[in-house]
C-alpha cells in the first residue's frame, strides 16, 4: 500500500451549513445487527462502499397529492414549493462569491418535478472525479430510512459534468410529513468506473441453464466453499470475512487525480 493515494473524488461544498461527505461505515451507523457486522463481509462491504451525503439542514416535506410543502430548520410555517426554492440566504452568498457573469445563477435547493409527487433535492455539494470514474447516487446501502419516500438512483459522469449533486425523491404517501435530518445520511455516493456499465461489459454475460453443465472444477469450488466448512463443527465464525479482509489489505489500489 503506498503511503499516499491521489484522491479519486474531490467534493466542493457550496452551502456552508452542509455536513461534509463522510466515508460510509461498515456498521451502517450502528444499525446493522452485530452478527452481520462481524461475520457477513458481503453486507459490511456493501454498506461501506462509498461516501454518505447529508441534507444541508433539517427538513420536513409534505405532499398532499397535488402540491409539495416544506419546512426548514428554524421555520415555523409550511412553505409551498412553486415550483422551486433556494436554500435560505444562499443566493446572496453565492452572488458575493462567484464571477459577475454567474450572478443570480445559484442552483435551487428544492425543485418540484413535473411528475406528481416527485422532488429534486440538492445536497449543497458539487464533485469532480478522476478520468474514467463516475458517481452512482442512491439511497444509503443497508441503512434504514424514514418512511414516506424513495430515492431514484442515477450515475453522474462527474469526470466531465461539473454541477450540483442532487437526487430525485418520490413520495410514497400523502398528507404525512417526511422528516430528513441534517446529521443522518441521506444519499450514498459510490465510485464506479465508466467501463463497468458500458454496453460491452454488460453484454458479456454467459448463462448455464442446467447444473449438469457445471465442470468438475466448479463442483470442487462448491465443495471447498460450502461443504468443507460445514463439516467442521469447530470452525470459527466469519472465515469468508477474514479471508476477504486479508485479500483487500494486500491489494494496492490504482492512483488517479480528480483534477
Amino acid at each position: 500500500m503506498p503511503q499516499s493515494v491521489e484522491a479519486i473524488v474531490r467534493f466542493y461544498r457550496l452551502i456552508g451549513q452542509a455536513r461534509p461527505p463522510q466515508r460510509a461505515d461498515r456498521s451502517a451507523a450502528g444499525t446493522l445487527p452485530t452478527r452481520a457486522y462481524r461475520y457477513c463481509e458481503a453486507v459490511a462491504s456493501a454498506t461501506a462502499f462509498g461516501w454518505w451525503a447529508f441534507p444541508p439542514t433539517d427538513l420536513v416535506l409534505l405532499w398532499d397529492g397535488a402540491d409539495i410543502f416544506w419546512q426548514h430548520d428554524g421555520a415555523s410555517d409550511w412553505l409551498p414549493l412553486m415550483p422551486s426554492a433556494h436554500f435560505p440566504g444562499f443566493t446572496s452568498l453565492f452572488n458575493a462569491a462567484v464571477p459577475p457573469a454567474l450572478h443570480d445563477c445559484a442552483p435551487p435547493f428544492l425543485t418540484a418535478l413535473p411528475e406528481a409527487g416527485s422532488l429534486q433535492i440538492w445536497t449543497g455539494l458539487m464533485a469532480r472525479t478522476a478520468p474514467g470514474w463516475h458517481l452512482l447516487l442512491r439511497a444509503p446501502a443497508n441503512l434504514p430510512a424514514s418512511g414516506g419516500f424513495s430515492l431514484y438512483e442515477g450515475i453522474v459522469a462527474t469526470d466531465r459534468w461539473f454541477g450540483p449533486l442532487f437526487t430525485n425523491l418520490r413520495f410514497t404517501r400523502t398528507n404525512v410529513p417526511v422528516r430528513l435530518r441534517a446529521d443522518f445520511p441521506f444519499l450514498h455516493l459510490q465510485p464506479v468506473q465508466q467501463i463497468a456499465y458500458s454496453d460491452d461489459i454488460l453484454s458479456s454475460m454467459e448463462f448455464l441453464g442446467d447444473m449438469r453443465e457445471l465442470h468438475d472444477t466448479d463442483w470442487a469450488d462448491y465443495r471447498s466453499t460450502i461443504v468443507v466448512p460445514n463439516e467442521d463443527p469447530n470452525r470459527a465464525f466469519g472465515g469468508y470475512a477474514v479471508a476477504a479482509r486479508k485479500r483487500r489489505q494486500t491489494t494496492c489500489p490504482a492512483t488517479a487525480r480528480a483534477d
